[in-house]
């Protein structure tokens, strides 16, 4: 249980750097979105083929999983700034040659699948930096302002790009795309503090990477502290994958988008209302039920409800996804100090590889049985899953130092 004083968003902000990270954060959420629209639309002008379209869009996220797998210890090996700013750059280069539509179409997918192994690794570093700037419930609160900041940032990302596609053309929305790149790139260079690498080189990138992911999850209170973050929110993610073929089914396809967009709202209120109202010791007490708050609702999808109870049903068990915020302290306090950027990279890319296989195996499911049904398994799975966590998801003592474990208190950058 925590005993820490109650953090506001006005202490959070107040931290100039905080704030550096949080507005780089949300420029590079809307660079890329407007990045891979516009490459989608180039791919398909040239090609007429919706299937390379929807390839090229999707061509800068799948090769995530495998940079998360193999990249992961650079993002403690180099210096967090020079980091960020070298993905910057990076971004750079990539969007200006997208912009020249020099290439061929499969000569910009492959390049920009090649480029996107390094996201997980700069979010990793990133998010490592927060726990620099950020110490005690300061820390939960910024963790909540980002999560809150990658969805809203993902829609604008979205209008934005609509917008540019409409008024600039592909070529001009890349060109903005990476003019916002370099703008990052100088932020973060001239307005955030160099700090050390939190590790040295102890093999090449790859084996570093097993080595150490092996190490964090041999450490029994870490590795249950990630199955908490990955399976129960994982599991209802799974009925999400189904919804397009649940609101085809009811005859009304259209309004796969507004569910879609409910549980997203869902998601993002009941993070804002988590962090705001809650104090950190409630927050912790309220884990496992907003856990099981995932789940439950789920079950009403065997009613076949219509629009707008979907929706409500849908938002409402999206909320249950701020019981994360009840396990960021004790996640920080787990991760040894020297690998804490690999520990987050690591929760990150499990989180996305297990949501990725969630939608797939419910999708796969709908062929066998209705949409409704694998709604609600899905929803039964995420509720089994909290029960068998229950322990880990209950609020608990600081962890003792193990073995591996450099457990600090972070100062805040106050």
């Amino acid at each position: 249980m925590t005993a820490e004083p109650r953090a506001t968003y006005r202490d959070v902000f107040a931290v100039a750097e905080f704030r550096v990270l949080l507005g780089t954060f949300a420029l590079l959420l809307i660079s890329e979105s407007v990045k891979m629209l516009a490459l989608s639309v180039l791919v398909y002008v040239g090609t007429g083929s919706a299937l390379l379209a929807a390839l090229a869009y999707a061509a800068g996220f799948l090769p995530q999983a495998l940079g998360g797998t193999l990249l992961l210890s650079l993002a403690d090996r180099w210096r967090p700034r020079r980091l960020l700013v070298g993905y910057d750059l990076l971004r750079l280069a990539v969007t200006a040659v997208l912009a020249l539509t020099v290439l061929p179409p499969a000569g910009a997918m492959l390049l920009v699948f090649l480029t996107g192994g390094l996201a997980p690794v700069a979010q990793a570093a990133r998010t490592a930096l927060l726990a620099d700037l950020l110490a005690g419930d300061a820390y939960v609160l910024g963790r909540s302002l980002f999560t809150v900041t990658s969805g809203a940032m993902q829609v604008v990302g979205a209008a934005v790009g609509g917008l540019l596609l409409v008024t600039a053309g592909p070529a001009g929305a890349l060109w903005l795309s990476a003019v916002a790149c370099g703008v990052s790139a100088i932020v973060v260079r001239f307005a955030s503090a160099g700090r050390p690498a939190r590790s040295a080189a102890e093999a090449g990138a790859v084996r570093q990477t097993w080595r150490v992911n092996g190490r964090l999850l041999r450490d029994a209170p870490l590795r249950r502290l990630l199955l908490a973050q990955w399976l129960p929110g994982a599991l209802m993610v799974g009925a999400e994958g189904v919804v397009v073929p649940y609101a085809a089914q009811a005859g009304r396809p259209g309004t796969a988008g507004v569910l879609l967009a409910a549980a997203a709202f869902g998601m993002l209120t009941g993070e804002f209302l988590v962090a705001r109202l809650a104090p950190p010791a409630l927050r912790e007490r309220l884990t496992p039920w907003l856990a099981l708050l995932l789940g439950v609702p789920l079950a009403a999808f065997l009613l076949r409800p219509g629009p707008v109870a979907a929706a409500v049903i849908l938002a409402l068990a999206a909320a249950g996804f701020s019981y994360h915020l009840g396990l960021a302290r004790r996640f920080l306090e787990a991760a040894p100090q020297r690998w804490r950027g690999q520990a987050f990279g690591l929760a990150n890319t499990g989180t996305m590889v297990l949501q990725g296989l969630a939608m797939a195996g419910a999708g796969a499911l709908a062929e066998l049985v209705a949409p409704e049904v694998v709604m609600a398994l899905a929803g039964g799975a995420s509720i089994l899953s909290t029960l068998a966590l229950w322990r880990t998801l209950r609020p608990g003592p600081p962890l003792p130092a193990g073995p591996h474990h450099e457990r600090q208190a972070v100062g805040g950058g106050r």
